[in-house]
Parts: structure tokens; C-alpha cells; sequence
């Protein structure tokens, strides 16, 4: 992956000749530098721009250094100030230091001196940043959920986040669902210089293909039944802020081609419009399959993965967090507490050690909901492992229990696509049985694509016969466990002489 730039050095000093000097003072250390030759400017450039550190004149023409100061601290308080000035006196060192400037400089520049002052300003922005979003403080000062964890892990995605945000780098966010992975968006957009701007969310896999696209894109007026005005879609409702597209991995071909386009030139059309547009908008997408996989196999565009996978981010999933879980059930307890003005319920040791011991599949959205179900079950002030009402885990398969559902000799990639062959076979050919033979309607019952559903059909040969199909299928698992297949016990009823076809009506005038 593409490693984050970092930001550059803000330089505001009206006197050219001196400005020249200390920008190639400062390029010669290795810092990239953007300059402002008046407060004015350097205001501008601080609402709109992302910086390392500001280094400012105090007697600027249009804005003051002390307005350009009130400017950076607006812009993000951990930002660093550094001021200079030709009139250095007590009084001013002590109003800029007061301010939240980081130090003062007086002319004529020591370029030593300087440099020393901008490397101790970006170690405290770093120490400041480190671990933001696990701060209270920051929870606290900015309203945004806080982020609970001490996992190595989620510390590093934490750190992944930090450094990505300020940028407009394009974000992938993995994780099993359940993790948080729109909380970790949201992140982004709080500590990026977008977060005036809107967050728009999308589910890709909440709403069904024929939909999405306008929803995504919009639609011109009379583009298709129904739409009858002009509809803006998320990302030009996403213009100067982000956008955040959950489950990408479920984007259809089409849909693909149209958002690498938006990525790669910022510019897209509604549907039934011929007319161009264009937005600032960033996007951060996140996922629980496996793109690479899905790139591979030509499911998903390469060149859509490699724009979207600039910076990746890994949330990992509760049952690898230890004891984030005890930690995050006492955050929600205290909240729930509030709410239900239950001030003194707790946790038993029982109930806390029947969490830690629970591998929790729905991860961090389990967790909250159990809390809040035990703490609304909860009669007197502590809450037992009954409350908790977690689902009985189910045991493992043995490889003696898998053997007996088919044949395990060979190499691992072809008892893997055997086990894959196997268990599509039979959700396919129930899915079709409930939709009585309508593909669509199967199609949405198993949460893919219709065009992938058929493909699916074809190549494991169930065209026009998935019940026998099945019903071939636990002949063999009876067989193999040693039970007449047209026993009761076999589970396979005996096969109709005439067999119906999918799709084809019976004859009921027998």
C-alpha cells in the first residue's frame, strides 16, 4: 500500500526575502513547506489545508499572528504554533503562550534555533496524538463515541486511522461484521479537515442492485417509473465531506466501473443524465470479504481494490480483544444504567467471566446488545449470567464428523472447493425450493447476485433438477453413515416417479 505523505509546515511571514530564507532552512531538514505571505492567506490556508506545524509572524498585514494562532487552534487544537517576531517583548511571548502558542521566536531567526523549536513541536503533536481516539478527553471534547480497547491490535488500527485522517487518502476499513467498522469511519471524518462537512453512510448490501445506483449516484427527472424530480444520490450529498460506502465488497460490476471513475476523476452522472458532474468528496469504504480473494477471481476490479486500499485498516474482531471485553460490557452497563435509572446494577464475577469465555460471532454489536438485555432483565442489582441469556455455543466438527459429509483425500485446495461445492449446492437447491423454482426471488434469499446465482447454477450442474439434486446428496450422507436411504431415519423420502420440474406447472387433472 501507498504510505501517507506527511503534511507540510505552514509559513506566514510578509517579508519575501526572509521567507525564502527560512523555507529553504526548513526543506534542507527534510519538511515539506507551504508559505502564506499575509494572516489573511494563512487563515485560508487553515481551513482548508492540513499541517505539521504553523510558523507565523506576529505583525502581519490582513490577519494578525494572534488571529492566525485563534485560526490553527480552531483548525485542530493539537496543531503546534510557533510565533516570530521583530518586537518581542514579555507581554506578547506571555499573550501568545496563553493563546496555545507552542513557543516564541524572536527575529533575527537563529535557523538552528528554529529547527530545534520545530522538532520539539512535532514530537508533542505526535505524543498528543498518540491513542487519541482511546482518550477520554477527546470522547469528552468532541461528543464522538469513545473507541474502548488495550489490544495491540486495535491500537494499531487506531494509529492507522490517526495518520490517514488528516489526509484525503482513500481508506479501506476490514473487519467481520459487528466490529465497529462505521464507528472507525466516523473517526476519520472527526479528525480530518472534512469534519465540518457531511459524513454520508451506505449499506451496499442493504439495498437491492436495481436501486443502488440511484441511490449512490442519483437520477434525473423521468429516468426511469417514479422518479419524478431530480434526485441528488450519497455522493454529491457527500460533496466536501465523506462518504462512506459499507460492504463495498457487495458492489455490482456496473457499479464498480462507475465509483472507480468517481475516484479517479471526481466526476460521475446521474442516471438518465448526460450531463457531467463534479464533487469533492473522500471516500472510506469498508468490507468483510476478502477483496483480494474476490480480485483474483475476477469478482471484484483490481484497479477498483488498489483505489480503494490506499491505507487499509484491520479492525480486529472481540474474541481476539481478551479483556476489551469486560471493559467495553462496563461501558455499556454505565450507559445503560443512565438510561434506565438503574444506578446500582453490576456485573457478578459469574456473568464477567461467562462474557470473557463467549466467543462473541456478533462481535462488538453482540456485546452491546446482551448488556442492554441483561440490564433491562435485571430485577435486583446484579446482573447473573441468566440475564445475559447468551446462545449455547455449538461444538466443533471432528474430522471424523466432516468425513462423513464427503470425501476428504486430495490436495487442500480440492477439499475446499469440494466443502464450497457441497454446501452451495444445497443452500441453492433449498432456496429454489422455497421460491418454487423463481430464480429472483431465490437470488435475494441467498444475498447474491442474480447473475452470479445462475452462473452458480450451471456450473454445479442444477438446471432443472435441484431437488434430486439434494435428495442425491443425503442418499449419500445416509449411505455413509449406514442407514437404508428410504428408512426414516435416512431423511430421504423415496423419489416421485414423475418428478416436477422447476418452473413448469403440475398437471392436476389426475
Amino acid at each position: 500500500m501507498l504510505p501517507v505523505a506527511m503534511a507540510p509546515l505552514l509559513l506566514v511571514e510578509d517579508r519575501d526575502s526572509l521567507r525564502v530564507m527560512l523555507r529553504a532552512t526548513l526543506e534542507a531538514a527534510g519538511y515539506e513547506v507551504e508559505e502564506a505571505a499575509d494572516g489573511t492567506a494563512a487563515v485560508r490556508a487553515l481551513a482548508s489545508g492540513r499541517f505539521l506545524a504553523v510558523i507565523t509572524d506576529l505583525k502581519l498585514p490582513g490577519a494578525t499572528g494572534h488571529q492566525v494562532l485563534a485560526a490553527a487552534r480552531e483548525a485542530d487544537p493539537n496543531l503546534p504554533v510557533i510565533i516570530m517576531t521583530a518586537y518581542g517583548t514579555v507581554e506578547d511571548a506571555v499573550g501568545a503562550m496563553k493563546k496555545g502558542a507552542f513557543d516564541f521566536l524572536s527575529k533575527p531567526v537563529d535557523p538552528d534555533h528554529l529547527l530545534l523549536l520545530v522538532e520539539r513541536a512535532v514530537e508533542r503533536r505526535d505524543l498528543a496524538l498518540e491513542n487519541v481516539l482511546l482518550k477520554k478527553e477527546f470522547a469528552d471534547r468532541t461528543g464522538f463515541p469513545r473507541i474502548i480497547g488495550e489490544g495491540e491490535a486495535l491500537i494499531d488500527a487506531t494509529r492507522r486511522i490517526q495518520k490517514a485522517a488528516p489526509t484525503d487518502a482513500t481508506v479501506l476499513i476490514l473487519g467481520e461484521s459487528g466490529t465497529g467498522k462505521e464507528l472507525f469511519a466516523r473517526a476519520i471524518h472527526q479528525l480530518s479537515p472534512r469534519r465540518r462537512g457531511p459524513f454520508v453512510a451506505i449499506n451496499c448490501a442493504a439495498i437491492p442492485e436495481t436501486l443502488l445506483e440511484s441511490e449512490l449516484f442519483g437520477h434525473e427527472r423521468g429516468a426511469f417509473t417514479g422518479a419524478t424530480a431530480t434526485k441528488p444520490g450519497r455522493v454529491e450529498t457527500a460533496d466536501r465531506g465523506t462518504l462512506f460506502l459499507d460492504e463495498i465488497g457487495d458492489l455490482s460490476p456496473a457499479l464498480q466501473a462507475k465509483l472507480l471513475r468517481v475516484l479517479q476523476d471526481r466526476t460521475f452522472e446521474r442516471v438518465g443524465g448526460t450531463k457531467t458532474l463534479k464533487v469533492d468528496t473522500r471516500v472510506v469504504a469498508a468490507t468483510h470479504r476478502d477483496l483480494t480473494a474476490a480480485a483474483a477471481e475476477g469478482r471484484f476490479r483490481e484497479d477498483l481494490y488498489f483505489r480503494l486500499a490506499v491505507v487499509t485498516v484491520s479492525i480486529p474482531p472481540l474474541r481476539e480483544r481478551g479483556a476489551d471485553v469486560e471493559a467495553l460490557a462496563r461501558h455499556f452497563l454505565d450507559r445503560f444504567r443512565r438510561e434506565l435509572g438503574k444506578d446500582a446494577l453490576r456485573f457478578s464475577a459469574a456473568a464477567v467471566a461467562t462474557m470473557r469465555a463467549y466467543r462473541w460471532p456478533g462481535n462488538v454489536r453482540e456485546l452491546e446488545n446482551a448488556v442492554e438485555r441483561a440490564a433491562i432483565l435485571c430485577e435486583g442489582e446484579t446482573i447473573e449470567p441468566a440475564h445475559l441469556a447468551l446462545p449455547a455455543e455449538r461444538p466443533a466438527l471432528s474430522i471424523d464428523a466432516v468425513s462423513k459429509l464427503f470425501d476428504l483425500s486430495g490436495s487442500l485446495d480440492d477439499v475446499a472447493v469440494a466443502a464450497r461445492d457441497r454446501v452451495e449446492t444445497l443452500l441453492i437447491t433449498r432456496a429454489l425450493a422455497e421460491a418454487a423454482g423463481n430464480k429472483t426471488r431465490a437470488a435475494e434469499r441467498l444475498g447474491v447476485n442474480y447473475k452470479r446465482l445462475l452462473a452458480r447454477i450451471r456450473e454445479l450442474g442444477l438446471e432443472d433438477k435441484p431437488p434430486s439434486a439434494q435428495r442425491r446428496m443425503e442418499a449419500d450422507d445416509a449411505a455413509r453413515e449406514g442407514v437404508p436411504a428410504d428408512s426414516p431415519e435416512s431423511g430421504v423420502a423415496e423419489q416421485p416417479r414423475d418428478p416436477v420440474r422447476l418452473g413448469e406447472p403440475r398437471d392436476r387433472s389426475r
